[in-house]
């Protein structure tokens, strides 16, 4: 039988079909078992055989189908590499920091874990995102390196600049709370147990009122969330609820004033005439005692003995109503 004429995939439905039979007759011919079962002069195939060799066909397709779909890949970031660095245009820039995001997300992984819970990642891979951009434009092919581990310096260069932007405790503050943490650290594993103040001062030293001193201020570099609860029992309080408003009335203080006035107002009621006046015009008016004298027709001497005189008798009237 004579090899069939190769023809381009557009040439006619016909002639492929006629190629196609003649090359699946050539490798049933070729395939056929020795010693399969003969039914009418043809061969019948060992069916656990035939998906045998399907399967092993499938895996082989497959895996030539993600070498080379990592191989375009591959190529297209060298490709983008090599325009970008011929352009600087944004649209190339902003394909790369796509491509590479995740990296940032592994450092900002990396980097946060060794941070307090009020550090956010999401803001870590924010501040990388700007380090990636960074490396990105700096970055030169042509020298050979590998941009990924150039990248992920800075990155996580990027990330540790911005926590230190951020940070209000001086890095004085931050170095020697290193320095208590170390020594506790060494302490424990030599004492076996928590070390006492007078331990960690001599391991530091520093006297027990320096150390306590020093203790007092990194206390006050911890950070909390307001919505963190107390306890861990049901209907415990969180932080927040327990800050005292400044701004708040207090209400004890409110009740004792209220009852104060109250027994001032009564104890002016029961003053004389003369006094009533006196202490409502200077009290309540702002008059002054001349002022004062003038409205009684009197000097301001006299308003002056009749103040002295009511506050006396008022002063009276309250020790009396408290006891």
């Amino acid at each position: 039988m004579s090899e069939p004429t190769p023809v381009p995939d557009d040439a006619g439905g016909e002639a492929h079909a006629a190629n196609t039979a003649s090359a699946v007759g050539r490798h049933t011919a070729t395939d056929a078992p020795t010693n399969g079962h003969h039914i009418n002069g043809t061969s019948q195939r060992d069916p656990a055989s035939v998906r045998a060799r399907v399967f092993d066909a499938s895996v082989s397709s497959e895996t030539e189908t993600e070498q080379r779909d990592g191989d375009d890949v591959e190529a297209g970031i060298v490709g983008l590499w090599q325009a970008f660095g011929q352009y600087r245009d944004q649209r190339r820039r902003d394909r790369l920091v796509l491509h590479y995001a995740p990296l940032v997300k592994y450092v900002a992984g990396r980097v946060g874990t060794g941070l307090p819970a009020h550090v956010e990642v999401s803001d870590l891979i924010q501040s990388g995102i700007f380090g990636l951009v960074d490396a990105i434009e700096k970055f030169e092919p042509e020298r050979g390196l590998k941009f990924e581990t150039y990248a992920m310096q800075r990155v996580r260069g990027a990330i540790l600049d911005d926590l230190r932007a951020q940070d209000w405790v001086p890095r004085s503050v931050r170095s020697r709370a290193r320095d208590v943490e170390r020594a506790e650290e060494r302490l424990e594993a030599k004492l076996q147990r928590s070390a006492t103040d007078t331990e960690l001062a001599d391991e530091l030293a520093l006297s027990v009122e320096e150390l306590r001193e020093l203790l007092a201020q990194l206390q006050m570099t911890s950070v909390v969330a307001l919505d963190d609860l107390i306890g861990v029992e049901p209907g415990t309080a969180s932080l927040a609820e327990t800050l005292p408003d400044e701004s708040a009335e207090d209400p004890v203080t409110a009740l004792v004033n209220r009852d104060s006035r109250r027994q001032l107002a009564e104890a002016v009621e029961r003053l004389g005439e003369r006094d009533r006046v006196v202490v409502t015009l200077y009290y309540f008016e702002n008059l002054t005692l001349a002022e004062i004298g003038k409205v009684l027709g009197v000097t301001e001497s006299r308003v002056c003995q009749l103040h002295t005189r009511a506050v006396l008798r008022l002063r009276g009237k309250l020790t009396e109503s408290t006891n």
